[in-house]
């Protein structure tokens, strides 16, 4: 008899049973030499067989061994083959982005506390008339504002005016002018914008933006600096610090100046445009650094999209405060009355 049909036999003890009752004989069933039944003994009554039957129907219905535990946990993912969990993933809803009229409504914000922060906020270059300002702004690049103070009282006593300087000795006016770098192209500069202004404008600095740009070696930003500082008329000045900022704070995208001064005109009254320059300025000269931002001592940190990109200890951040609010000189040697810092020093380093 095959394993198969001692299965059947297993699987029918009762019908067994009730042949014993009866008295007749049950012939005792052989398996195989190869079965594990044949081991048992078999007899010629009724009970042995069905206890034999039991037997074979156990070993029939229940598994032989249990299943094989697995020898190791699967692998946990990593975050290479995961990626980053995200907000959703751990139970958290994700922060939806912030909307324009959202970002507009914070920025507003962030100027009216820097009002409140820099009340003394002013272009941080001396001057007496619009002339001295525009030469001042033009000789501003690629310096510091105080190199350039403390060149200019030397520079405008030998040329006071545009037609002084438009006959300037070339190599004279380099001389003068060294301090603040990139001295020959400078020169140059100033002598062509002298020369226009002399013969265009008839030796006075012109108060229209497509007058100032027309001059050369006068962008957008030196004109705007004129017009703002010089006419009064709303200007942003769009320098390296406050580009840095106005992305920092997530205000623009942009990294071409003329692209940024469009988008962050859109988001200000043109009323505030001149001195929400000066305040970003102050804020990128005194706190809000390029490589490391005081972010610890920032008086406007809860509005920051940025905060902690730089020191957030405000111990540590306090030590990289500078000027006056680091308790240090300005970078004016004649600053406004109401400036609460010291006046910078009158000797060039």
């Amino acid at each position: 008899m095959s394993a198969e049909q001692n299965s059947a036999v297993g699987e029918q003890p009762s019908a067994k049973r009730k042949k014993a009752a009866k008295g007749s004989t049950v012939k005792p069933v052989k398996a195989p030499a190869d079965n594990a039944a044949a081991a048992e003994p078999t007899g010629t009554s009724a009970e042995p067989t069905a206890k034999s039957a039991k037997r074979t129907a156990k070993s029939v219905t229940k598994p032989t061994a249990k299943p094989a535990k697995p020898t190791a946990k699967p692998a946990k993912p990593t975050a290479k083959s995961a990626g980053k969990p995200t907000t959703e993933s751990a139970g958290k809803p994700a922060a939806k982005p912030e909307s324009h009229l959202a970002m507009v409504r914070r920025a507003r914000r962030i100027n009216r506390e820097l009002a409140e922060v820099y009340p003394y906020a002013h272009p941080e270059l001396d001057f007496r008339n619009p002339f001295e300002l525009l030469v001042a702004t033009v000789l501003s690049a690629q310096t510091t504002d105080l190199r350039v103070n403390q060149t200019t009282p030397a520079v405008f006593a030998k040329y006071p005016t545009p037609e002084d300087m438009a006959a300037a000795v070339p190599e004279e006016l380099e001389e003068a002018i060294r301090p603040t770098g990139f001295f020959r192209a400078k020169a140059k500069s100033l002598i062509g914008l002298s020369t226009a202004l002399r013969d265009r404008f008839g030796g006075e600095v012109p108060g229209r933006l497509d007058d100032l740009v027309s001059l050369p070696g006068v962008g957008r930003k030196t004109a705007n600096v004129v017009l703002g500082n010089a006419f009064g008329v709303p200007g942003l000045t769009v320098d390296t610090h406050f580009g840095r900022l106005v992305r920092r704070w997530k205000w623009t995208e942009q990294e071409d100046p003329e692209k940024v001064e469009a988008e962050i005109a859109a988001i200000f009254p043109k009323s505030e445009w001149t001195m929400l320059s000066h305040r970003v300025i102050f804020h990128g000269r005194r706190i809000c650094h390029s490589r490391k931002p005081a972010c610890g001592a920032c008086p406007i940190a809860h509005l920051c999209p940025s905060y902690g990109e730089g020191e957030t200890d405000p111990e540590k951040a306090r030590k990289l405060l500078k000027y006056e609010m680091g308790g240090y000189p300005g970078q004016r040697l004649s600053p406004p009355a109401d400036y609460p810092g010291k006046p910078a020093p009158a000797r060039v380093e």
